[in-house]
């Protein structure tokens, strides 16, 4: 089975699409939007895409027809179609650990085929979701009784990573369809605190956790697991107890044994998983757990929809080809360094943390996949609030500030709690927020209000600012998978393009290996020489302050 078709591709700087827009940068950049739709007054009803139910505007980008042009021929001149086939087919893209790239078959259909090294993954991914779906419903129902014969009406997820930044952002996204009679808690964080707060009120007899690490162990999961294995024998008393208290998101049979959770309940997933990919696999059970099998089935048929989508439609109306390539035009040629994400949707609180490691943790590399130091920049540094609040904090940086922001707004039509006028009032602040940063106010325009010359420089907003505008009819677990699926698909087609592996993470395992080695010098009673000067001084003044 091949490996990956960019390996062998032209250097992306030497295609002539690059070098074409490159060219077209330096002829474009200067024109302001204002200008741009002054020239074409319907540019707003053509710079659109509509599929699967998201409509997207993307005319308030600094570009031209000539400009998309350009980035589709750049998207085809890098093999953009042969990889997506790739994935799709089970390739082994990510190379440096030569594994598949398949989270597309964790929401394919019954029925479908997908092969890895000549097993169809398809029949096994289904498998678990039946039984995700029969424990669920036990534990909803009431039917699963905890130790001491109490119904369980707390869960606690215990991860970290993939393992959280999904499940809470599910959890919190789809609270609206949630059980309400249930609590349901997120511990990711190896500082007690975490724990400690998650569980402060809780009873034992009834809370159940999930213990979510591939191979069990994990060091920051499994320390919290543990913790939670004391707290709740402080309760229970009985180690029979924890198998009806504790599950296992995991691989590793024998180490979940030992912890004395029983098999049987144990939800496995497989290597061609990524955990920054992992949210409707097992990973996915707490909210399962909160919104039920039939709802977490409408979230994989909305996550379907969208691989079907990118698979098959002409990049020209592909939604998520179209706001990849967006990303690299101003990261690339306009030297933008970050996106914001600005859901108008309080229950999209999550969303922005969670698309911080789906986007940072995939592209940011510094060797293409072939070994070679990259000569471009890749991943930018994604972040976000939900509007408004975001409008009272940061939003004068993005429109007075001196750095050039890119911005997506996500918005609903439809409210999933309608109280008076406050749903159109959130809608009029998304379309005027880009009008403002599209256009600006000219000194000429303030002048004309009457304001002081003084005060005129302060109060001109320059506009030329580029934002997307999605819109959804309403927030469902249907339009939650769809939209993350979105992200997901762009994220691949910026790392695609950059010619980069998107779906291993070794920057994060330098850290880890460090602090395995600095915890024994932490509880030594030695001075540690280990280091470098700072460090070592470091872990001494912290040994003396702990006592």
């Amino acid at each position: 089975m091949s490996t990956s078709p960019a390996v062998t591709q032209t250097p992306l700087t030497e295609l002539s699409a690059w070098k074409a827009l490159t060219s077209h940068h330096e002829k474009i950049h200067t024109r302001h939007l204002r200008e741009l739709f002054a020239e074409d007054p319907s540019r707003g009803t053509r710079l659109k895409a509509e599929a699967e139910g998201i409509y997207l505007d993307y005319s308030k980008h600094r570009i031209t027809d000539e400009t998309i042009k350009l980035l589709l021929q750049l998207a085809e001149e890098s093999g953009l179609k042969e990889r997506i086939e790739a994935m799709f087919r089970g390739d082994k893209i990510n190379i440096t650990e030569k594994r598949a790239v398949l989270h597309v078959a964790l929401r394919a259909p019954k029925g479908e085929k997908i092969v890895v090294d000549g097993q169809d993954v398809v029949p096994e991914v289904h498998a678990v979701l039946d039984h995700m779906s029969a424990f669920s419903e036990r534990i909803r129902s009431g039917e699963w009784k905890g130790h001491t014969g109490k119904r369980i009406k707390n869960v606690v997820n215990i991860g970290i990573g993939g393992s959280d930044l999904g499940p809470v952002m599910a959890y919190e996204a789809l609270k609206h369809y949630s059980q309400r009679d249930m609590t349901f808690r997120f511990v990711s964080n190896v500082d007690g605190t975490d724990f400690a707060e998650a569980t402060i009120d809780l009873d034992a007899e009834e809370t159940l956790f999930i213990i979510s690490s591939k191979t069990f162990t994990t060091l920051e999961t499994m320390t919290n697991a543990h913790t939670a294995r004391e707290w709740a024998l402080k309760k229970l008393g009985d180690d029979k107890a924890i198998a009806k208290h504790f599950v296992a998101v995991s691989t590793n049979a024998e180490e979940v044994t030992k912890f004395g959770i029983d098999t049987a309940n144990m939800f496995g997933f497989w290597d061609w998983v990524g955990g920054r990919y992992s949210m409707d696999s097992a990973i996915g059970l707490s909210t399962m757990l909160a919104v039920g099998p039939e709802n977490f089935r409408k979230l994989l048929a909305g996550f379907h929809a969208m691989d079907e989508h990118f698979r098959s439609t002409p990049f020209a109306q592909n939604l998520p080809v179209l706001m990849g390539l967006l990303s690299i035009w101003y990261n690339d040629f306009f030297d933008a360094q970050t996106v914001a994400v600005l859901p108008y949707d309080q229950y999209l609180k999550r969303f922005p943390a969670y698309l911080q490691q789906l986007t940072m943790e995939s592209n940011g590399k510094h060797v293409t996949l072939s070994g070679e130091h990259v000569k471009y920049e890749t991943g930018p540094i994604f972040w976000g609030e939900p509007g408004t609040n975001g409008q009272h904090s940061f939003y004068q940086l993005i429109h007075q500030g001196t750095k050039l922001i890119p911005c997506d707004f996500i918005g609903f039509a439809k409210t999933l709690n309608p109280l008076g006028n406050h749903h159109d009032l959130l809608m009029a602040n998304v379309f005027a927020q880009t009008e403002a940063l599209a256009f600006g106010k000219t000194a000429e325009e303030v002048k004309a209000e009457g304001t002081p010359d003084w005060l005129v420089p302060h109060r001109v907003f320059e506009g030329n600012r580029p934002s997307n505008t999605l819109l959804l009819e309403e927030l469902t677990p249907e339009s939650l998978g769809k939209l993350v699926a979105l992200y997901e698909h762009s994220v691949f087609t910026q790392g695609a393009i950059w010619q980069i592996d998107s779906f291993d993470q070794w920057g994060v395992e330098l850290g880890k290996v460090l602090a395995k080695r600095i915890i024994g010098e932490l509880e030594g009673p030695k001075p540690t020489d280990k280091h470098d000067s700072s460090t070592n001084t470091l872990i001494t003044h912290y040994k003396k302050q702990r006592g």
